[in-house]
């Protein structure tokens, strides 16, 4: 994440493109597109002692000029999808997962060191992995330019999980005389090493651009196993960022410095998508009888002349009425929010606001196990947030019984994982969709 204040929020994405190891793969994009990329949505937040920088999430234990000290979470993009070549067809899956641990970074003049150990919180490789990487940045202008080289090793589950060949192989491949993989296991940890670049240009006061490129060889009791075929991989990543600001409230003026808000909602399942009931449609869902109810609060980080920029986390209830229990749904997301205002005067009219973000749910939603039941597509807990708002000051609906500072009106909340073209939501494809009426007031 670029250098920014303490409390920033920012939104962005990235297309993840390299090699695969394996043999008959050609990159790391999932069987589930045809892309040949994977589309990473970037969550961005810098607090004193929390942040998300995208695929990776923590907690700030020490946090010097000299050294920082972080406990955290990390997606590793590590995997294997029987159904990408048929020579694989009857080996179980090696899935993604979510590694964590803690990570140092030790800071001076001539460089950062950065010293990591992390496992797997999954339970999926229940390996290790350890990392010391050195790292020095540049700062041409606007370019920010940081080559580093890394060691690492991996520990032997980790390594046994994505490249062992079992002894029998339960099913048979399907075309007649391919040829099964022989027996192969892992016998000891590796290490391996990697060298590369990351660079950015600040384009605007908000938006920031990247290109990250990195080359790395691959373990030796890797290369060992039948499935793989490469000795390196050369990986990248490219993308933009837009930061809206901050937390601390560093962009915004006098009048409004301080300004939270918070809101109660409560609504139902919705038949359609999400930009049809934008359009009006409004039924239902016809699969199942559920509701949402909510509490949401704001924090101001821009007002901007036009649109309004408000940091939101929202805590859910998901009512699923006997289908299953109901759960909670927690939501963190950045609304832009603009106004209408009367021709004749200063007074507000109405809002309308347009938020995006991610959802995790503690269950997968009913509705979204049936309609993706119905398609035979994956769900998952964690996905992308869509949300728009429409609301009018009480003042104006009740006169002196209102409030200029309260608001009723309609949320629509949706929940959904980018068209199957993202690893880290579970290439999901669908979603599902909740009409809800809300009271919001600023504190």
């Amino acid at each position: 994440m670029a250098e920014a204040p303490p409390g920033t929020v920012g939104l962005g994405f990235g297309f993840r493109f390299g090699e695969s190891p394996y043999q008959g793969i050609d990159n790391v994009a999932s069987v589930n597109n045809d892309n040949g990329t994977d589309l990473i949505p970037l969550y961005l937040y810098e607090g004193k002692y929390l942040f998300a920088h995208g695929t990776s999430a923590g907690i700030h234990l020490v946090n010097h000029e000299w050294l920082k000290l972080d406990l955290i979470g990390r997606y590793r993009f590590d995997r294997l999808e029987p159904e990408a070549d048929p020579a694989y067809l009857g080996l179980e899956s090696r899935r993604q997962t979510v590694d964590g641990g803690l990570e140092a970074t030790i800071k001076s003049g001539f460089g950062h060191l950065r010293l990591g150990a992390l496992w797997d919180l999954l339970d999926r490789h229940e390996g290790g992995e350890f990392e010391a990487t050195y790292l020095y940045q540049f700062r041409p202008g606007r370019w920010r330019i940081t080559p580093y080289v890394s060691y690492l090793y991996q520990t032997e589950d980790l390594l046994n999980y994505y490249y062992s060949v079992p002894s029998e192989i339960p099913t048979p491949p399907i075309e007649p005389g391919l040829p099964p993989f022989p027996e192969y296991t892992v016998t000891r940890g590796d290490d391996f090493w990697r060298i590369g670049v990351n660079s950015s240009f600040q384009l605007s006061a908000g938006w920031h651009l990247y290109a990250n490129l990195a080359w790395e060889t691959v373990p030796d009791e890797a290369k060992a196993s039948p499935m793989v075929e490469r000795d390196h991989l050369l990986t990248g990543l490219v993308g933009a960022t837009y930061y809206f600001g901050d937390l601390q409230q560093t962009q915004v003026g006098a009048e409004r410095s301080g300004e939270w808000s918070l809101r109660v909602t409560g609504g139902y399942t919705a038949e359609e998508t999400f930009h049809k009931v934008h359009r009006g449609a409004v039924a239902a869902s016809d699969d199942v009888e559920t509701y949402l109810v909510g509490l949401t609060v704001s924090r101001l980080l821009d007002d901007g002349e036009i649109l309004d920029a408000w940091g939101r986390f929202s805590l859910n209830r998901r009512l699923e009425n006997d289908y299953q229990d109901d759960f909670f749904e927690y939501v963190a997301y950045v609304m832009l929010m603009g106004t209408g205002y009367s021709p004749w005067s200063e007074q507000e009219w109405f809002r309308y606001g347009f938020g995006f973000g991610f959802s995790y749910a503690e269950k997968v939603p009913i509705v979204e196990q049936v309609k993706q039941a119905q398609r035979g597509r994956d769900t998952a807990h964690f996905l992308n947030y869509l949300e728009a708002t429409v609301d009018f000051p009480t003042n104006l609906l009740l006169g002196n019984l209102g409030s200029k500072d309260c608001y009723i009106g309609l949320t629509i909340v949706h929940r959904s994982g980018i068209f199957a073209n993202a690893d880290i939501l579970g290439n999901v494809s669908g979603g599902s969709d909740v009409l809800a009426g809300h009271v919001e007031c600023k504190l």
